[in-house]
């Protein structure tokens, strides 16, 4: 059963997916989180649908993309928001090509200067002038730390740190989302107050060079101070969900897959 919380008039929201690089079960593991017969123990890579009247759009494009849309029978999607370029976040971009050819127009993806070059890179098939039938058409938009619009969407980007890589989070009205983030500058904690939900990397319990633990988590969202936060981006070691979800302070949750915050 999912669980829908109202948000308020504005946004629909969908996890696709609220695992790590490996997702859970990690191939090979025989711990009992992959071992968990819980639907909510098994996590597909991080990626999140946000849905207004006007505007569908996804945070990142993991590996697992494909059958997030399809699991979750989304049929439309006006862009892509990047916060960087590990493949565990861009890796099923390609899949993307299908939103380009159902709008009947290129499919934008929005990124920072680095993660631009590199999506270019990576995917270079993809912007080459010579194209051939089946290559995506993407329309790459290179953004800074300014607000931006994507139809009715305020999107203001929210730089923070991933170990010594800067990556971005968004913020889009009264909901944030952070992850991969080990670090978050002054500055961008300024542009993340009076927030209703608050999404956040939690990756395990022992200290971890480029990922918040839950420990640091919580201590972030007791200095933002959301109305609620949501945590995501979670690692087989952090341990079963309902064990660790029965720990939390009664504003925090663990985010699962599949989970709907609706209006």
């Amino acid at each position: 059963m999912l669980l829908c919380i109202k948000l308020g008039k504005m946004m629909d929201l969908i996890f696709l997916g609220t695992g790590t690089s490996s997702g859970i079960p990690v191939i090979g593991c025989h711990c009992e989180v992959c071992r968990s017969k819980n639907e909510k123990d098994k996590r597909m890579r991080s990626s999140i649908y946000v849905k207004s009247e006007e505007t569908a759009l996804v945070i990142d494009t993991g590996p697992d993309f494909r059958m997030q849309i399809l699991h979750n029978e989304i049929e439309h999607l006006d862009a892509a928001l990047i916060t960087h370029t590990h493949k565990d976040h861009i890796a099923g971009l390609d899949d993307a090509k299908s939103f380009a050819d159902i709008n009947k127009r290129p499919f934008p993806i929005f990124a920072n200067g680095d993660s631009a070059q590199i999506i270019e890179n990576e995917f270079a098939y993809a912007f080459q002038s010579l194209r051939y039938p089946g290559i995506p058409n993407f329309e790459l938009r290179k953004i800074d730390d300014q607000p931006f619009f994507i139809h009715n969407l305020k999107i203001t980007p929210i730089p923070v740190m991933h170990y010594r890589l800067p990556i971005l989070g968004y913020r889009i009205g009264s909901f944030a989302y952070i992850t991969d983030a080990s670090e978050i500058p002054s500055d961008s904690l300024k542009k993340l107050q009076d927030l209703d939900i608050l999404v956040i990397n939690a990756l395990r319990i022992t200290k971890h060079i480029a990922h918040f633990t839950l420990e640091e988590a919580i201590d972030m969202i007791r200095t933002i101070k959301p109305k609620k936060a949501y945590l995501t981006h979670m690692s087989h070691h952090l341990g079963l969900h309902d064990v660790v979800f029965g720990r939390l302070p009664k504003n925090i949750f663990l985010a699962y897959d599949g989970l709907k915050i609706s209006c």
